[in-house]
């Protein structure tokens, strides 16, 4: 059996409580039924310290006696109130002690419950078994993490071609796409009348002759028309 087991062994019967007396919670429930009655009896003695204070002063110099009885009541009023102050505060640090105590064995009892539970849970594993079993999900990580990067890397796609090449198969084929569209451009249409051909030098130079020569023979039938 373990510490805290016989720590708390017995715990609960009757028999010991019989022996032991009241427990913690009657005993913390009569204090406070202490301190509430401490309580209004301060209540009560605050009142009548008040009341004959009051009549001390109406008294006054009309009735020097009866004023003088007065403020010794008040006296013995605050010494009472002072005692029970001091009985109040007693009973507080007992309280507050009581519940302190109450509250680490309440602690340690549960700490035993949780104790005793983990025991039980732990009392079917085998810690070869254990590790096994995260050797076992360690070496799966791996797999699956092997996988994954299997799946993702994209190096090897397209490895067994030549960039260069690529590169220049693709800067012939845009060569080819601007010459073609170069040719596609349209040049402006051509007349369909034709143009007036350009006389020839030839045909000048015979126009100038036969020219001149009807030129000469109207000079020559003028002059034969004027003689």
């Amino acid at each position: 059996m373990s510490k805290i087991s016989r720590l708390f062994k017995g715990g609960g019967s009757s028999a010991s409580k019989s022996r032991g007396g009241a427990s913690p919670q009657e005993a913390l429930a009569r204090l406070r039924e202490t301190e509430e009655m401490l309580a209004k009896k301060q209540q009560y003695l605050e009142s009548r310290i008040e009341r004959e204070l009051t009549a001390a002063r109406q008294y006054g110099t009309k009735n020097k006696r009866a004023a003088l009885q007065a403020l010794k009541r008040k006296k013995r009023y605050e010494k009472q109130l002072s005692q029970i102050d001091g009985t109040l505060s007693t009973i507080e640090f007992q309280r507050e002690a009581l519940e302190n105590s109450h509250t680490n064995t309440e602690v340690l009892k549960n700490m035993g419950y949780a104790a005793q539970a983990m025991k039980k849970v732990h009392a079917n594993m085998d810690l070869n078994k254990i590790d096994d079993l995260m050797q076992d999900i360690t070496e799966q990580q791996d797999v699956a993490q092997e996988i994954s990067d299997a799946i993702s890397n994209r190096a090897t796609f397209g490895s067994e071609f030549d960039e260069d090449e690529l590169l220049a198969e693709l800067e012939e084929l845009e060569q080819e796409e601007l010459n073609k569209g170069m040719r596609e451009i349209r040049l402006p249409s051509v007349p369909s009348t034709s143009l007036p051909s350009r006389p020839s030098k030839l045909m000048i130079a015979a126009t100038s002759t036969r020219k001149r020569a009807d030129d000469e023979d109207e000079m020559k039938k003028l002059a034969a028309w004027a003689s």
